[in-house]
């Protein structure tokens, strides 16, 4: 069974951290890149918010299909456009957090100083459009 009030929840503290976040898209790449506690702060805040969509999505996954949980993070995403809480379009492009969000949490990968930077933008507005989503979702399945 959905549990509505975790995802209302997760979706609340992912608002959270975007509001924090937004301090970070006005900052130039030089200030972000030498000023480790401001570029760790926002790595930090990114990887937050992708932990917990990437929640969400296995919650939504598990009461929605019959299939095991996606090992893959960006798998999730995916499959939720295959369930209809929004389009493919957008589920391949919020997808490719998962990728940045592994980087920086397992530290497997050289970190692409520029493509971070690129992604405090792209976090904000692709997590901004994925909590209206899954609302949407909620209330639509919550009539249905």
């Amino acid at each position: 069974m959905l549990d509505r009030q975790m995802i209302k929840r997760k979706i609340g503290r992912i608002e959270k951290e975007l509001f924090y976040l937004s301090d970070f898209k006005d900052f130039t790449f030089d200030e972000l890149a030498k000023d480790y506690l401001t570029h760790h702060a926002a790595e930090r805040l990114i990887e937050v918010i992708v932990n917990f969509a990437i929640d969400i999505n296995q919650h939504i996954i598990a009461n929605s299909v019959k299939k095991d949980l996606p090992f893959d993070f960006k798998e999730s995403f995916l499959i939720l456009s295959d369930i209809g809480v929004y389009p493919k379009d957008f589920a391949n492009q919020i997808g490719q957090s998962a990728g940045l969000r592994n980087i920086l949490v397992d530290d497997y990968a050289k970190l692409d100083e520029k493509k971070f930077y690129s992604s405090i933008k792209d976090c904000y507005k692709d997590y901004t459009e994925y909590c209206r989503y899954i609302i949407d979702y909620l209330n639509k399945s919550k009539q249905g």
